[in-house]
């Protein structure tokens, strides 16, 4: 989880940079500003400690919305823009909510860019290649009830957690 929390974040924080520069990675501009590498540090979240590279330009007037400057607490921000988004919610009301609970101010542009470098990331770590062998292997379901066409239905979710060599 600590992993996946990581490439979410550290993928919401090189849209916001695309965002501020105008251009994406990779990509020439004639602009006076560009990228300059990453800066490490540690972020506590709801699931824990772990390192993150937050980008950085080099006129150093970069200043990120999700985890500002000298930020360590990090509410599950990523977690509230992708629930939003997967509920239906439009780039402005994500916007506006997080406006309203985090006093974050948040274009719809950057939502939406936010949410296709998250979705990519997301896609990617799920079609990575798993090991040949996993000596313990633990595996789960809780059943839940949900609401579907009318109906309350049972769904269940799947656990399944592998433990590597």
């Amino acid at each position: 989880m600590k992993m996946m929390s990581k490439i979410t974040i550290e993928a919401a924080l090189n849209a916001e940079l695309d965002d501020h520069l105008g251009y994406d990675k990779h990509e020439v501009s004639d602009s006076s500003n560009s990228r300059n590498g990453y800066t490490s540090k540690t972020i506590l979240t709801e699931d824990g400690s772990f390192e993150i590279d937050t980008p950085r330009d080099r006129n150093g007037d970069f200043e990120p919305k999700l985890i500002k400057k000298n930020q360590r607490r990090m509410p599950s921000v990523q977690d509230k823009v992708m629930h939003f988004y997967t509920r239906g919610l439009s780039t402005r009301e994500i916007a506006d909510t997080l406006k309203e609970l985090y006093d974050a101010d948040v274009s719809p542009t950057l939502i939406s860019n936010i949410t296709n470098a998250v979705i990519d990331k997301v896609i990617e770590w799920q079609s990575r290649p798993l090991d040949a062998i996993y000596p313990i292997v633990y595996l789960d379901c809780i059943v839940l009830k949900v609401r579907q066409d009318k109906r309350v239905i049972n769904k269940s979710v799947y656990l399944a957690l592998g433990v590597n060599l």
